[in-house]
């Protein structure tokens, strides 16, 4: 008999506290000047424990990352079929940002972290890509990310002006921007 195996309610509300921590320092100060004792202390845990789920603040980082970013892609694959169209896809894209906006609004604030905006870009390019029909890769691959982009900078934009409009206002102009250029069908 199999048994499948859990982690530790206790382990899970201790990482959850160390990423806590991190993204409250992340939202005060530059990635750079965040230490793996400061982490702690707000944790309230000691540096052994962040080093027992974590090898370094960028490993920190990576995983604060790979979790969003594997959330967005769950939400894509979620989609409703039947409402094809990207105000319809980014819905629910916008509506994660929205309730993650503490996370978002560090990533977007701190210039030097590209990696999230290289996931992202990269994720939203080959989703896009998936969905087109030409017979031209470059064209697609182009497209794709030139779309991508766009829908990265516009989020960046509503999160860096503390989203003044709804996230269906954000997805029907995403999708009026992209089908008044054509871009997307």
């Amino acid at each position: 008999m199999e048994k499948a195996i859990k982690t530790d309610r206790r382990i899970l509300r201790t990482k959850q506290s160390i990423k806590n921590s991190f993204l409250e320092l992340f939202s005060e100060k530059n990635f750079e000047q965040i230490t793996i004792n400061e982490i702690a202390e707000r944790a309230n845990v000691n540096r052994g424990t962040v080093y027992l789920h974590y090898s370094d603040k960028y490993d920190l980082l990576d995983k604060c990352i790979e979790d969003h970013i594997n959330e967005i892609i769950t939400l894509c694959k979620k989609r409703d079929i039947s409402s094809p169209g990207i105000g319809n896809e980014s819905k629910p894209v916008f509506d994660y940002f929205r309730d993650h906006y503490p996370f978002f609004s560090a990533m977007f604030a701190n210039e030097r972290v590209f990696l999230f905006r290289d996931r992202l870009l990269n994720f939203l390019s080959v989703n896009m890509m998936a969905k087109m029909n030409s017979s031209n890769p470059i064209a697609n691959e182009m497209q794709a990310q030139f779309m991508a982009s766009a829908f990265i900078g516009i989020v960046e934009w509503w999160i860096r002006k503390q989203m003044p409009q709804s996230t269906q206002f954000m997805a029907d102009q995403v999708r009026n921007l992209f089908e008044k250029n054509l871009v997307y069908s």
